[in-house]
């Protein structure tokens, strides 16, 4: 009985920091969203057209974006054939 109360004990207090973490974590993820984005806005704010190279250029001023801010890529716009 005493284990048990023991470790109830450990997880009640570890629950608030555990909490507090992933929600940090959930905070930047958001955060690194709303980063790239923007940078799809600014790259289709650039590149307006839906032209093959305006298509291209689009994607390469997404991909230096997201480069710039350290984000993940994203897969192109067009498909590849």
């Amino acid at each position: 009985m005493n284990r048990v109360v023991s470790v109830l004990a450990v997880l009640f207090f570890l629950a608030p920091g555990l909490a507090g973490a992933a929600s940090q974590q959930a905070t930047q993820v958001m955060r690194n969203w709303k980063t790239g984005d923007n940078c799809a806005k600014q790259a289709q704010a650039a590149f307006p057209d839906f032209t093959p190279e305006a298509n291209a250029k689009r994607d390469a001023k997404l991909k230096e974006c997201l480069e710039g801010q350290r984000l993940a890529p994203r897969a192109p716009s067009t498909p590849s054939q």
